[in-house]
C-alpha cells in the first residue's frame, strides 16, 4: 500500500498541441497506486485539471489561479509516488501467518465455539453453581473482638492524668485498634469464591483470544473500498463490531474480579481496626454474596456471547465470504 501520493502537473494553460507534445512527460505520472489497486489517469490535462478513468476530478485551477476543490475529491498528498515493496521472504511469512489464522478461525466456528457452549452449560449445571445457597459462601473472618473498649476518653472529673494515658494505650470507638499483627495470622480469602474465580479467569482469557482471532478473520475478508454494492461489506462491519464488543466485555469482567479483591480487603481492614462494629463484618458477607451472583452472571454471559457469535457468523457466512456478488458490474 502506498502511504504518500504526489501528483505533479503543470500550472500553465495547456493547449491541445502542447498536450500532445508533452505526452511522454505526462505518461510518467499516468498511473498512481492507491490501496492496492491502480487508478488510470487520462492523457489530456486542461487548466491543470487531473481526471481519473471514471471521470472523478481530483483538483483543478480556477480562473483566478487559486486551488478549487470539487466534490467528490480525493486529497492529493504532496509527496513523490513511491511504491512500498517487501522482500519475497517476508511476504511468504505473512501469507503463512494469514493462512494459519484463517484456519484457526474456521476451526473455532465449526468446532471450538460449539464445544465451549456445551462446556459452559455443563459448568452452570454442576454443583459449583446449580442450586447453591448464598449462605454457602459465608466465611468466618476469625478476627477476635477485644475484651474492653473505652466509650469516652475521660472517666471522671477527679482524675485528670490517668484517662489520658489510658486513651493512648487502650482502644476507643474513635481511634480503633492499633494492630501490629493478628494472633490468627493472615485473614484468608473466601475459599468458595476463589475456586470459582480460578475456574472463570482462563475462560475469560480464552474468550478474548478467540474473539480477536475471529475479528482478524473477518477483517481479512473485507474487500477493497469501492463505490456501490457495499451491502455485504456493511454486514461484515456489523459482525466485526459485535466481536469487538464481546472482547471488551470480557476485559471488563477481568477488572470486575480484581476490584472485588480490592474492595474486600478494604472492608476486612476496617474489621481489623474496628472489630467491635458488626456492620463491617456484615459488609464482608454482603460483598461475598454479591460477588457470587456476579460470577454466575459472568459465566452466563460468556456462554451467551459464544452462542451469539456462532449464530451471527453461521447465518451470514455467505455474505462474510463473498460480500460483493459476481454480477455487480452488470448494474
Amino acid at each position: 500500500m502506498v502511504s504518500n501520493i504526489d501528483v505533479k502537473f503543470s500550472q500553465r494553460r495547456l493547449s491541445a498541441p502542447k498536450t500532445q507534445c508533452n505526452r511522454g512527460a505526462w505518461e510518467e505520472n499516468s498511473y498512481f497506486e492507491f490501496s492496492l489497486y491502480w487508478l488510470n489517469v487520462k492523457e489530456s490535462f486542461w487548466e491543470g485539471r487531473l481526471e481519473l478513468e471514471r471521470g472523478t476530478i481530483l483538483k483543478t485551477k480556477n480562473s483566478r489561479g487559486t486551488d478549487e476543490k470539487l466534490s467528490p475529491i480525493t486529497r492529493i498528498i504532496k509527496k513523490k509516488v513511491k511504491a512500498l515493496t517487501m522482500s519475497s521472504d517476508n511476504i511468504a511469512k505473512l501469507e503463512d501467518y494469514k493462512d494459519s489464522l484463517i484456519k484457526k478461525a474456521e476451526q473455532l466456528i465449526t468446532q471450538g465455539f460449539p464445544e465451549k457452549i456445551i462446556q459452559l452449560n455443563e459448568l452452570l449445571a454442576s454443583p459449583m453453581f446449580h442450586e447453591r445457597k448464598l449462605s454457602d459462601f459465608h466465611q468466618h473472618l476469625n478476627i477476635p473482638v477485644p475484651g474492653r473498649v473505652l466509650v469516652n476518653k475521660e472517666d471522671s472529673a477527679g482524675d485528670c492524668e490517668q484517662p489520658a494515658k489510658r486513651a493512648r494505650t487502650e482502644p476507643t470507638l474513635d481511634s480503633g485498634v492499633n494492630v501490629t499483627y493478628l494472633p490468627i495470622g493472615s485473614v484468608a480469602c473466601n475459599a468458595s469464591l476463589s475456586e470459582i474465580i480460578n475456574t472463570i479467569k482462563p475462560m475469560l482469557y480464552k474468550l478474548i483470544e478467540e474473539s480477536d482471532i475471529l475479528k482478524m478473520w473477518i477483517s481479512f475478508m473485507i474487500p477493497k473500498i469501492e463505490a456501490g454494492n457495499n451491502f455485504g461489506v456493511s454486514i461484515q462491519e456489523d459482525i466485526l463490531d459485535e466481536t469487538e464488543r464481546v472482547k471488551a466485555e470480557a476485559v471488563v469482567s477481568f477488572d470486575q474480579i480484581s476490584n472485588y479483591f480490592v474492595s474486600r480487603a478494604r472492608i476486612v481492614a476496617k474489621v481489623v481496626k474496628y472489630p467491635h462494629i458488626d456492620d463491617y463484618r456484615n459488609a464482608v458477607v454482603e460483598l461475598d454474596e454479591k460477588q457470587y451472583l456476579d460470577l454466575w452472571m459472568i459465566i452466563s454471559n460468556v456462554r451467551n456471547r459464544y452462542l451469539s457469535l456462532l449464530d451471527v457468523v453461521t447465518k451470514n457466512m455467505e455474505k462474510l465470504k463473498t460480500p460483493r456478488s459476481s454480477n455487480a458490474d452488470l448494474y
